[in-house]
């Protein structure tokens, strides 16, 4: 097998999860598989008190500068991570050509706790109390130019939003602008920071949430038979994405590849998936022909895997039907929760370290008695696996598909060739 040299690679990886605000502590935690769900006090006395946030992290010491102060929470947390994937991928903002650099951030619906504050504000003080900050402080595009300015990026920059498939969309995106030859270096992932009592109670009062308000750590169970919904969390993941032959040229060191992106609308409902998988399985047909795989190559699936009744059952009658050898699968969702629009990044980065540590970490809160649908679900403590290819699934509302192909880069991988292209060694 060869790869040619504008294959794309991923090359540095930044992560701010509540399982850890970064790379080593948050495999730690994924790898651990328990639930990082706790009853928060900002949503005391709602009928659903509890998420997983991000914890033990001073965000404005962390980022630092004169600048943080306008910046809303879900800002923070994508460029501590952009910083941290830059630095990974061996890279300087004061070196590259910024021309060449693009940004490509997923985003949900920006800063909601600074919309709500200034509302606020408009109520008791009349219109000279909004802040003049509000608007570059909650739009959506927010983290994508603040995390340009930061890193001296004048090659696109573009937030895309497709709810919870948002970071996936991004690297997808991203990929295309280094395919299309428009840049050499992209940054990319998603953000979010929603963990609010307006939009908790939203998704609470549509019946999206888990109610096990007695056992936080035991709610979200993606493929439990007794799942009932998902449990909120806040986080951001960044990788930073080149073509593989530029990455070894600079003497940088790819640690997986992004071989195939697949996208599909159900166009079937606003938040329900389609029951019959329709959209979900385009995408993943889109992806392995990127990819060039067929099925039985995959070796296991990192899963959308929400915890709630509809999508779980929709993806797992996915992966048994085109995936009858029984890939492994894990659900990270089960301790992270569901970071929403973060999610499809940083599940893509915990396929890099699944492919670079040879392991794969276990679905929270689900026993092999409990799984109800037959699927090699990896349960209890990681499991062992030299994986070679994976894919990552994200669905998101409005009926958006997009799965990520990415192959293993390393000791009997892909050397230089001598011609611009990388061979088997």
């Amino acid at each position: 097998m060869t790869w040619a040299g504008t294959d794309v690679a991923v090359t540095g990886l930044g992560l701010v999860t509540p399982a850890g605000a970064d790379e080593h502590t948050f495999w730690e935690g994924l790898c651990a598989g328990v639930s990082t769900a706790r009853r928060c006090e900002e949503l005391a006395g709602l009928p659903v008190d509890f998420g997983c946030p991000v914890d033990g992290l001073d965000l404005d010491a962390a980022v630092g500068g004169r600048a943080v102060w306008r910046m809303a929470r879900f800002v923070k947390m994508a460029l501590l991570a952009a910083r941290q994937a830059v630095a990974d991928a061996g890279l300087s903002p004061q070196r590259w050509d910024g021309d060449r650099v693009g940004v490509v951030l997923g985003v949900g619906v920006g800063g909601v706790s600074v919309l709500v504050d200034n509302v606020r504000r408009l109520d008791n003080g009349g219109a000279e109390a909004v802040s003049p900050l509000l608007v570059p402080m909650m739009m959506p595009n927010a983290a994508a130019g603040e995390v340009a300015i930061a890193l001296r990026a004048h090659g696109p920059s573009l937030a895309p939003a497709t709810a919870c498939a948002s970071g996936a969309t991004a690297l997808a995106l991203a990929r295309d602008l280094l395919l299309d030859g428009r840049c050499d270096v992209v940054v990319a992932g998603g953000a979010d920071a929603v963990l609010t009592p307006l939009v908790v109670s939203a998704f609470a009062g549509m019946g999206a949430l888990s109610l096990r308000t007695g056992d936080p750590a035991g709610a979200s169970r993606p493929f439990a038979a007794d799942r009932d919904g998902f449990v909120i969390g806040e986080g951001a993941a960044v990788l930073v994405l080149e073509r593989a032959a530029d990455a070894l040229a600079r003497g940088g060191r790819p640690r997986a590849l992004l071989t195939g992106a697949g996208s599909a609308t159900d166009a079937h409902h606003p938040t329900a998936p389609d029951p019959s998988g329709g959209g979900a399985r385009k995408a993943v047909e889109a992806a392995l022909r990127e990819a060039g795989w067929g099925p039985g190559q995959v070796d296991h699936i990192n899963a959308h895997g929400t915890s709630t009744p509809l999508n779980d059952a929709m993806e797992a009658a996915l992966i048994t039907t085109l995936f009858p050898h029984r890939p492994s699968v894990t659900a990270p969702k089960g301790v992270l929760g569901h970071t929403l629009a973060a999610s499809g990044a940083i599940e893509a980065a915990a396929c890099v370290l699944t492919l670079e540590h040879g392991t794969v970490p276990p679905v929270a809160n689900l026993g092999t008695e409990s799984e109800e649908f037959g699927l090699d679900c990896v349960v209890g403590k990681p499991r062992p696996q030299r994986a070679e290819r994976v894919l990552s699934h994200s669905f998101g509302f409005g009926g958006h598909n997009v799965v990520l192909a990415l192959q293993r880069f390393g000791e009997g991988g892909p050397r230089p060739s001598g011609r611009g292209v990388l061979v088997n060694a």
